[in-house]
Order: structure tokens, then sequence, then C-alpha cells
């Protein structure tokens, strides 16, 4: 899954997510247009070098500029407006630099726990190497595809406890890898709980654990990952900004043919939002900005990787 939620990805934000609206009956959503500045540095990206000649081969750092538009939208309904279907990104998620498009379907029990349900049909896709590790010829780019199941009780009988869990497939198509132990068909587990704590009446901290379970067809790719995470919510006057910083380890089952040791990442992340309401005196319209860095330091060098975003857009709620 994209971004820090069970595999890696992208940051990228939009609005909104420190002061979410009262419910209103019928549709709502907002929909942002981003002008964004990302780098990666991978061995995995397709936009890297074709041909590598060694499989101690540092990446080369490969950067583009794009328009992003994002957002979403949804319907609530019911006794108290406690029910709601929405499609695309959540303010929760993109707060802290999550991009994960879902349709999903919400409700807030009596007992103060809200209850969402969701599935995410794109958020594994994406482009890769047949095979990675392939030296001295050019190696051919292919798809990945999968899908992701999530359930999240957030506000757990009223409390600032919170639960995520996910479910997810990954297929790598015409992977040439298949049949070793580095084959990266899979099925992920995802576990992440939080608390909210209130600061003041316009700030809050939520740290955050997570435990990640990637079970490959290859053992070389299978993990076990644990991580934290600790977001700081913070709303002065018209501005809301938003800073989160987390880790991740991932240990390996085994080590492959390919390498002399078992694999073993730690990697860093930092990401940082910010909303500027009725830009310019236009009601509903948001100036935005948003930056994000990971750094991936793995025990064998061929897997180091590290990336960066900056983005500027506006956003229009309705």
């Amino acid at each position: 899954m994209k971004k820090y939620f069970a595999l890696p990805a992208l940051f990228i934000a939009i609005p909104s997510f420190a002061q979410p609206a009262p419910a209103q009956p019928g549709f709502s959503g907002e929909v942002s247009l981003n002008a964004v500045i990302v780098s990666s540095t991978s061995n995995f990206n397709v936009d890297g070098d074709t041909t590598i000649s060694s499989l101690e081969n540092k990446a080369d750092s490969e950067s583009k500029g794009l328009i992003a538009p994002l957002g979403n939208v949804a319907y609530t309904f019911g006794e108290g407006l406690k029910q709601q279907i929405y499609f695309g990104t959540t303010r929760e998620d993109i707060a802290v630099g999550t991009l994960a498009v879902q349709l999903g379907y919400k409700h807030k029990l009596s007992s103060g726990t809200e209850v969402d349900v969701s599935f995410l049909p794109t958020v594994i896709s994406g482009e890769t190497w047949q095979n990675p590790y392939q030296l001295n010829t050019p190696r051919k780019e292919t798809d990945i595809s999968g899908n992701a199941y999530r359930l999240q009780l957030n506000s757990i009988s009223g409390s600032g406890f919170s639960l995520d869990l996910a479910y997810a497939t990954t297929d790598v198509e015409d992977d040439l890898t298949a049949g070793t132990d580095l084959a990266r068909d899979a099925d992920s587990y995802y576990a992440k709980s939080s608390y909210r704590f209130t600061v003041s009446r316009t700030s809050f901290v939520s740290p955050s654990v997570l435990y990640i379970q990637h079970d490959a067809d290859g053992s070389a790719s299978s993990f076990d990952a644990y991580g934290a995470e600790v977001s700081w919510f913070n709303i002065l006057g018209r501005h809301s900004l938003v800073l989160t910083a987390g880790f991740t380890k991932r240990d390996y089952d085994s080590a492959s043919t390919l390498f002399s040791k078992k694999r073993s990442d730690d990697e860093f992340s930092l990401f940082a939002a910010y909303e500027y309401p009725e830009f310019m005196g236009w009601k509903d319209w948001s100036f935005i900005s948003f930056a994000g860095y990971g750094d991936t330091q793995s025990n064998l060098t061929f897997h180091d990787e590290s990336s960066y975003l900056f983005a500027v857009g506006l956003n229009y709620k309705f």
C-alpha cells in the first residue's frame, strides 16, 4: 500500500486536515490542484538506469515536476448524520502524508466509536523491473497490481485511542524472480494503533506504533516490520500545520543467493502539511503546501533509497 501504509510510496497531501467541517446531510467534498516536484533515488525506480553493472550499485537521483489533481467526495446520511459513503483521499490520511485513494463506509456508533471499512483498488499499482538484479543487460519494465482492504476503529468508546488494520495483495506481472528466493508476489498484513493527546484547545499530539508482516513467495523478499510515528497538529488563527516523523525497521526472513547476508532496513520519514483557508478572500478556497522526505538505509547497498517531495496548490471545498 502506498506511503507508509504497508508498502513504500509517495507523500502527497491535500488540505482540511486540521479543521474538519461539521457533518452536513447529502453530498460534500473537495478537490485540489497541486504543482509538485518529486525526486527519488532507488535501484527499483524505472526512471533510473536501465542497465547496471554491480549489485553494489548506488542509484542515481531522478527528479521530475508534475501537476497532481486530488480530492474526495462523500455522501452523509442517516439519523444523527452518523453514516457516510466516501471515495478519494481522506482528511485523516492526507494530514500525515498518506496517499490512499479508497472507497469506504463510515458509521459512528452510540459508544462513540467510528467504524470505517474501505477498499483500496489502485494503491498497490505501479511499475518496477521484471528483474531488478539483472546485470550488464538492459532491464525491462513490468506492472505491479493488487488490492487492499482496510478496517479502522477511530475514537474507540469515545477515547483518543484508534486502531488501523489492513490486508493487501501484490502481484508483479512477468516477474523474472518468480520461483527464486526473491519472488515478489505477496500478501501483506498491517496494524497500527495510535492515541490522541490534547495539548491545548488548538493543538494535539498523536503518537502511534505499527507492525507489518509481508509474506512474499520468496523468503528473501518476506519481512516483519516494526515502527513508530508521532504527529503534531496545530491551529494558529487561520493557519493549520501538521508535522509527522516516523521510523520503521524491516527484518527479512532469509538471505538470498545473490547476497551474502540477510537484508535489514531502517527507514526514516518526515512530513509537513500547511493550509491557509479563504486564500485571497475567496470563500471555500485554501492555499496549501506540503513537503516530505524519506530515507531507507539498508545493510545491502543495493537497497538504499531516498525520496523527497515539495508541492504548493489550491483546494476548493464544496
